[in-house]
């Protein structure tokens, strides 16, 4: 072994998994925050001196110096939006403190302009510390690596560096700077915070690595595969930040509503004030009551009842390995009534093994060479079935021919040029579709019967010959059968399986996860055809896959989840969501996280319009102080945004864990 990888003395604890530093925004970091305290403290120093017959100057100053210091951005981003011809809310809430200090009522708007600025503050707080928990991920990698020159020597660079094709050096107890491939020596590497195995995984060369994972006892020299910003957990941190970016439908009715509900209540609020003044009432007494009914009318706790619940369920569900790509998919989710699910890679751990080489009489080949010539065809492959034949060959140390003319079919198989011959993989029911001749017959006599006995079977021909039949097993993943049930248990009806493998290898899997309908044989399109077949008869279907030929099917659901450590590249493109971390438990998890996040909306509207319309009532039948109105309409507004926060907390995820599994 190179010298290179000579350990270093590492204390006992090294090895031990260490907790990653946690971002957290502090309060006085924000500019809302600031302003919002100076604020408070100009309040409260003149308060006191207005009660004791100060004059007015003393504590006419500081109330002015409040009123600036909580109010001048609402109201430039007020008048900027006026100039784009929108009626913003904070600019009413500016208006109506003015209208109070017009009228002599100076402490009153003060106090508007004080609760007003506090809340903004805290709404900045909540949307910072929701940033926080999803970028916090990005801790998880150091800040330096040791990257290995050409000529053997080591230096210290930082991790954003890195690019692919650059070695690095990580020593015992170290934290993987990105992602990459073992090239040279062997250790345990607890990567639960990507894949979420609890146990560290041995890692030997040729095994791929993550960035931010933790290295066990051994060293590693790795070849880096990905850019620190194309990493596992610069995509995770990426995908929720610009989720975060989306509004769902109900948001956007929210504020396609807001604008006409403003302007006709700046027109009601002119109706408040002038009326009682064709009646006879006093100047002031009208102006006071129209001010407090455009506060308490303001629609600020209804804007905001539904994003942070969404927001949260999204950096929730990024935290725990599911990336749901925008607040349109987290509300899509909880509206799903039917699951279909893929079966390799989705429903079995897609890693499937060769247990069966059976080559044809005639053909010349013993298992060996069949393993190898299928092998060698397979190997620019992606299909979790390609690599099972290839990971076979590497076992047995079989030396693989080069390929040329790769050619890959969804659904059908590989064709390939591998020392002078035309090399076909695939389905044995697409290859021998139409052969009648005798060789045929006996090859689909072999696959029959690696059918009947629960395998996969894969036909080898060589230059239009069937030279060989494999067969390959795949294993269901542990959560596969609680998965099924707990999916049942939360949308009514049970998941079906569509697969492109052969009939009795899926009706055998099925049975041992609990699926009845089973869908076998299926090309992409079919896949297709299935889902809109159940969409047609009124079900949201969202579909679960991972390879390419679920692409499809993942784009046509009403909507997609991908399965992101062995989904393909266009897999994890079209689909709605990625589960990081290959648990499929996850998936009943986040949809009842999603129904969570509904019903939250739900409540937010209730409480919104619960406050709107009493305070309203009460402004108008009888008399409401500023104040109090005041208190009544911040108070909403943060009561709104603190319950949609909840989603954030560790224990809304374990409750959602705990709701799809009743």
């Amino acid at each position: 072994m190179s010298s290179t990888l000579t350990e270093r003395p590492a204390p006992a604890a090294a090895a031990r998994p260490e907790a990653a530093p946690r971002r957290r925004t502090q309060v006085f970091a924000l500019t809302e925050a600031r302003w919002a305290a100076a604020a408070t403290v100009l309040f409260l120093f003149a308060l006191p001196l207005q009660l004791t017959g100060a004059p007015t100057w003393a504590w006419g100053v500081p109330y002015a110096l409040a009123y600036a210091a909580g109010g001048w951005e609402p109201a430039l981003a007020g008048l900027q939006a006026l100039r784009e011809k929108t009626l913003d809310v904070d600019l009413l809430m500016i208006v109506a403190a003015l209208g109070a200090a017009a009228v002599g009522q100076v402490m009153d708007g003060a106090l508007l302009i004080v609760i007003f600025a506090t809340s903004g503050a805290l709404e900045a707080l909540a949307t910072a510390r929701t940033a926080d928990s999803v970028r916090g991920l990005l801790d998880l990698a150091p800040a330096t690596a040791t990257r290995l020159r050409d000529d053997g020597g080591e230096e210290s660079v930082a991790t954003a560096d890195l690019t692919a094709g650059d070695t690095v050096l990580v020593r015992p107890g170290e934290r993987i700077g990105a992602d990459g491939r073992v090239l040279d020596g062997a250790s345990e590497v607890d990567q639960a915070t990507i894949t979420g195995e609890p146990l560290p995984v041995v890692k030997e060369p040729g095994d791929e690595v993550f960035a931010g994972t933790l290295n066990g006892t051994g060293a590693l020299r790795i070849k880096v595969e990905r850019d620190a910003s194309d990493s596992v957990i610069a995509r995770i941190v990426q995908m929720v930040e610009e989720a975060s970016e989306t509004k769902a439908p109900t948001q956007l009715f929210i504020e396609k509503v807001e604008q006409r509900y403003s302007i006709g209540m700046v027109a009601a609020t002119l109706a408040v004030f002038a009326v009682p003044l064709v009646f006879g009432a006093a100047l002031t007494g009208s102006l006071l009551r129209a001010m407090t009914f455009m506060i308490v009318a303001s629609p600020c706790a209804v804007v905001l009842a539904t994003m942070p619940p969404l927001l949260s369920a999204i950096a929730n569900a990024g935290r725990h390995g599911v990336l749901v790509k925008s607040a349109v998919v987290m509300e899509r989710l909880g509206q799903v009534d039917a699951v279909a699910l893929d079966k390799t890679g989705t429903l079995t751990e897609g890693t499937p093994r060769v247990t069966e080489i059976r080559p044809l009489a005639g053909s010349g080949l013993d298992e060996l060479r069949l393993l190898a010539l299928a092998a060698a065809a397979e190997h620019p492959s992606e299909h979790p079935l390609a690599r099972a034949v290839v990971n076979a060959a590497r076992t047995r140390g079989l030396a693989l021919a080069a390929a040329e003319d790769f050619t890959s079919t969804p659904g059908l198989g590989v064709t390939a040029a591998v020392d002078g011959h035309t090399v076909a993989v695939g389905s044995p029911a697409r290859l021998l579709s139409g052969a009648t001749d005798a060789h045929s017959a006996l090859a689909a006599a072999v696959a029959a019967g690696l059918e009947e006995e629960g395998r996969t079977a894969v036909l080898v021909m060589a230059d239009g010959a069937q030279v060989g039949v494999l067969g390959i097993a795949d294993r269901l993943r542990p959560d596969a059968a609680d998965t099924v049930t707990s999916l049942t248990a939360l949308i009514g009806t049970p998941p079906i399986l569509l697969t492109g493998d052969n009939r009795r290898a899926a009706a055998r899997l099925a049975a041992e996860a609990g699926i009845t309908d089973v869908r076998a044989g299926l090309l992409p399109g079919d896949k297709v055809t299935a889902v809109r077949e159940q969409e047609r008869a009124g079900r949201r279907v969202l579909l679960v896959g991972d390879g390419v030929n679920d692409a499809p099917a993942l784009a046509a659901a009403h909507t997609g989840i991908a399965m992101g450590r062995a989904g393909s590249d266009l897999a994890l493109e079209t689909a709605d969501a990625v589960i990081v971390r290959d648990e499929l438990a996850t998936v009943p998890a986040v949809l009842a996280l999603s129904h969570r996040a509904r019903r939250l909306v739900v409540q937010n509207l209730v409480i919104a319009a619960v406050f709107i319309s009493g305070l309203v009532v009460w402004d108008l039948v009888a008399t409401l102080p500023l104040p109090l109105g005041v208190l009544g309409h911040e108070g909403s507004t943060v009561i709104v945004g603190l319950n949609g926060l909840r989603l954030l907390r560790e224990a809304a995820w374990t409750k959602a864990r705990t709701e799809d599994n009743r």
